[in-house]
C-alpha cells in the first residue's frame, strides 16, 4: 500500500477515541474498533524490526507491526520466539520502547487490549 493507506490504523484509533468519548455507539462497535486498532499496531504499523543482532544491537530495518520482524527470516522467527517464550520477554520489551514510534505503537496496543476487554464486559452486562 502506498501513501495514506498504510496508516489506516491511526484513523481507526481516532474513531475509537471519539466513540469512547461521546458514548454514541454500542459495545459491539467498540469491540470491533478496538480489535482493528490492536491488529493494526501489532501486525501492520510501520515500525523498526528491533530483533537482536549477533553483536547485541537492535535491527533498524523497517518492519510491519510490533510482533513481526523485517525481511530476514531469522528475525521473523526470533520475534515470534520472543513473543512465545517467557524468558525472552525482556528482550522483546527492550525493542518495544526504542523510539517514539515503537513506544506509541506499544501504548496503543495495550490500550486497544484494555478497550477490547472493557467493551466485551459491557457487551456481556448489556445482554
Amino acid at each position: 500500500m502506498k501513501g495514506i493507506g498504510k496508516y489506516w490504523g491511526y484513523l481507526v484509533l481516532l474513531l475509537l477515541i471519539t466513540a469512547w468519548w461521546t458514548s454514541a455507539v454500542g459495545p459491539l462497535a467498540l469491540v470491533v474498533l478496538s480489535v482493528l486498532v490492536m491488529v493494526f499496531f501489532l501486525f501492520r504499523a510501520p515500525v523498526f524490526c528491533c530483533a537482536v543482532n549477533r553483536d547485541g544491537s537492535l535491527c533498524r530495518n523497517n518492519s510491519r507491526g510490533l510482533l513481526l520482524g523485517c525481511s530476514y527470516r531469522q528475525h521473523k522467527l526470533q520475534k515470534l520466539k520472543m513473543t512465545i517464550v517467557p524468558h525472552q520477554w525482556r528482550a522483546l520489551n527492550r525493542g518495544l520502547w526504542v523510539s517514539p514510534k515503537e513506544g506509541l505503537a506499544t501504548l496503543v496496543s495495550v490500550g486497544g487490549l484494555v478497550s477490547t476487554v472493557t467493551s466485551l464486559v459491557m457487551l456481556a452486562v448489556k445482554s
